[in-house]
């Protein structure tokens, strides 16, 4: 079985796939600085949970916007796996796709995985929309060359901000408002108007304004947490899929057992 770990600035996600199918997840707080041996401990307690032995795996998968994070992932897989991990974007797992942006290197990993993920399932100019610590939209043209794309502060950052610099404002759930009206006539319901309804109108002007730039018809995708919640309440998505990333990185892993049976 393949085990995948995506790295990102909030949480880590490790999911076993066999094939293209996810068997089981667990999710972590990112901490930079957990070692190798105590992410083992957490670790082989879950697998040990779900009915499966270190024995099962025999590849390992990492993708990381946390740069400090992948050394104690490769020590995790080294000492209690016995694998050498593929590091997503280096040696035989590299991205296998064009970026043509003009640093290519400094697109993250997470990014890149949804554009190779999206590309295989959907095969059309794409733009994808990922809700993390920051909320991205990227584009993907019909080939699966990454063009490019936006990076703008996630809902829970924006939210954070505003209660964090004012004195008054309670702390709020991120939902959606109970009425369609956009004139609150309370605290609490003016917030969540102006975070719920604001973000809509930010991600229905910035797809209009790149669909219009891209200029052919194009598909909507959007991954992460906040997706289904803002797919439920707007028709602004084509298509929800929330293990985009984890897809990714298990279509790299795929690729390079490939070219390792090749040559």
């Amino acid at each position: 079985m393949l085990l995948v770990v995506d790295v990102g600035n909030t949480n880590v996600v490790f999911a076993l796939f066999e094939g293209r199918e996810i068997k089981t997840r667990w999710r972590i707080a990112t901490e930079a600085r957990r070692t190798g041996d105590e992410y083992a401990v957490w670790l082989l307690q879950l697998l040990s949970i779900e009915g499966f032995g270190r024995g099962d795996i025999h590849q390992i998968i990492v993708g990381s916007v946390v740069p400090r994070a992948v050394h104690n992932l490769t020590v995790l897989a080294q000492k209690y796996f016995d694998v050498e991990p593929m590091i997503a974007g280096h040696g035989t797992a590299d991205w296998g796709i064009a970026v043509d942006v003009d640093e290519p290197r400094s697109l993250g990993a997470d990014r890149a995985l949804n554009a190779i993920a999206a590309h295989a399932k959907y095969e059309a100019d794409l733009i994808v929309v990922d809700f993390g610590t920051a909320t991205t939209f990227d584009a993907i043209d019909f080939t699966g060359a990454y063009k490019g794309g936006i990076i703008a502060p996630g809902i829970n950052l924006s939210l954070d901000a505003l209660v964090g610099n004012t004195a008054k404002l309670p702390r709020i759930a991120i939902e959606a408002p109970r009425s369609k009206s956009v004139i609150g006539t309370n605290t609490e319901d003016q917030m969540l108007i102006g975070v719920f309804w604001g973000y809509v109108a930010m991600m229905e002007g910035l797809i209009a304004r790149m669909k219009q730039e891209i200029g052919r018809p194009c598909k909507v995708v959007a991954t992460g947490g906040l997706a289904i919640l803002f797919h439920d309440h707007t028709e602004l998505f084509d298509h929800v899929d929330s293990d985009l990333t984890l897809e990714g990185l298990a279509i790299l892993a795929e690729r390079a057992e490939r070219r390792a049976l090749a040559t």
